[in-house]
């Protein structure tokens, strides 16, 4: 049977998506699962300069990983696609990429760039990405003030085109919340109808990969709903 395959997106850009996507691995790997992770656009790096999947293998260890597009300037993949004169990225490319890991490994994460909306291509975001690869999506939350409109307009977006969003993780959870992260916790599953699955810790990134593996999995209070996919 194939591995299960999850796309993971952000109500926004920075919001802890990478660290969330490593925690994912992690604690997958803890119950015994062969994880891979594929970030289809990478934007904002060099080419020789270590990008996001880096930053992956290095919390969770050695595991398969693939990036299909990388473009220097931060911006959206397609505005950055056209400003270096590179070719867009694939849809195809991406599915094909995803499938053969799919056929390798227990769980595939695939890791969007900024929000479900973000253009990887023309004619191209994550939504399609999702929809082409029939998998759930995981949104990756801020804690604080806006969270609740951005968290609610991102699954409207997706319930509205026919994806399955699979749940929320709140990125960078502080020491210290607020009054409007700790109302967030409660008004987020009642708003979206969606399980909180985790609450990754502010800093998570910067522990030793050690400490990351051993604690990851204990973020997680909900499980993510599995779905087989062809």
């Amino acid at each position: 049977m194939n591995g299960q395959i999850i796309v993971v997106t952000g109500t926004s850009t920075d919001v802890g998506k990478t660290v969330a996507v490593a925690a994912l691995a992690a604690a997958a790997r803890a119950d015994g699962q062969r994880v891979a992770v594929v970030k289809p656009a990478q934007t904002g790096i060099a080419p020789s300069a270590p990008g996001d999947l880096a930053d992956v293998v290095r919390l969770v260890g050695d595991l398969p990983t693939a990036e299909l597009a990388r473009y220097p300037e931060p911006l959206a993949p397609e505005t950055a696609a056209r400003r270096a004169g590179l070719p867009f990225l694939r849809i195809d490319e991406v599915c094909e990429t995803v499938r053969l890991l799919q056929s390798e490994v227990d769980l595939v994460l695939v890791e969007g760039a900024g929000g479900v909306l973000v253009r990887l291509a023309p004619d191209l975001t994550l939504i399609d990405l999702a929809r082409a690869l029939d998998a759930p999506v995981v949104v990756v939350v801020d804690p604080g003030l806006g969270a609740l409109n951005h968290t609610e307009l991102t699954v409207d977006a997706l319930r509205a085109a026919g994806c399955e969003p699979a749940g929320l993780i709140i990125g960078s959870w502080p020491e210290r919340p607020d009054l409007a992260m700790t109302c967030n916790l409660d008004d987020l599953p009642r708003l979206t109808g969606l399980d909180v699955l985790g609450t990754v810790p502010a800093g998570a990134g910067a522990l030793p990969r050690e400490d990351f593996q051993a604690t990851a999995p204990t973020w997680f209070t909900n499980p993510i709903p599995a779905k087989e996919t062809p």
